[in-house]
């Protein structure tokens, strides 16, 4: 195995997955477990604003395309892989650890959200970037 190999099992296992998980947990205590409680007003704002017709907006994404594009950044076909191989390797205990994992990475992923539309910029042509 190469320098690069060893450094990187080093990194990943487990600190990196552990500050993930903390990362998480700060987040959610620190916005009250806002991807639980919050619940209503992100329903309303995402699956509400997909049923809302836009008018006289032309450009830009829809509320579908953006949801379309937000899942496909976060999801991905290594998500549907890896479930199945941890489900295969550790049992019904890997699912309790992915149900916590998730919890936790909701709020970070609110949280990544949140920054990026509070540091977002206009550009030239007077759009959103």
């Amino acid at each position: 195995m190469s320098w690069v190999g060893t450094l990187a099992d080093m990194l990943w296992e487990p600190w990196l997955l552990g500050l993930f998980l903390f990362t998480g947990l700060v987040y959610s205590l620190g916005s009250g477990f806002f991807q639980l409680f919050g619940l209503p007003l992100w329903l309303r704002a995402t699956l509400g604003g997909l049923l809302r017709r836009q008018r006289g907006k032309k450009g830009g994404l829809s509320p579908l395309q953006a949801l379309a594009t937000a899942l496909a950044s976060t999801i991905g076909t290594g998500s549907i892989a890896g479930v199945a191989a941890a489900i295969y390797l550790g049992g019904p205990g890997a699912v309790f650890w992915m149900w916590i994992s998730a919890l936790l990475g909701m709020c970070t992923k609110f949280s990544e959200v949140t920054l990026a539309v509070h540091f977002r910029e206009k550009n030239e042509k007077g759009d959103w970037a």
